[in-house]
């Protein structure tokens, strides 16, 4: 199973991209790959060709309107291992012995 942590937006169309990225997520969420939505991107769960087909949509909506794009991917693939999105969470929160902030 791989976790893809990915951010995209466009370059040139002003200081607020929320509307973009919206669109994106709305596309993440109907793909039916497990997500997590952070401030500073998305992390998106499954297996490669599943998490990479999620960004080539949002790549592909994207280019409909806008000329210049910027996206950074992160992969951490682990064989065997699904539901990382929170047992990572959950493995970090017993070593602390405490909840953490999510």
């Amino acid at each position: 199973m791989v976790l893809l942590e990915f951010s995209m937006s466009p370059l040139g169309k002003g200081e607020s991209v929320g509307k973009y990225v919206a669109r994106s997520l709305d596309i993440i969420d109907k793909s039916g790959v497990a997500y997590r939505l952070n401030p500073m991107g998305t992390i998106v769960e499954g297996e490669w060709e599943q998490v990479f087909a999620v960004v080539q949509k949002c790549y592909e909506r994207m280019k409909k309107d806008c000329n210049r794009i910027s996206c950074t991917i992160k992969v951490d693939y682990r064989k065997g291992r699904s539901g990382r999105l929170q047992s990572k969470v959950v493995s970090i929160e017993k070593k602390l012995k405490r909840s953490i902030k999510q």
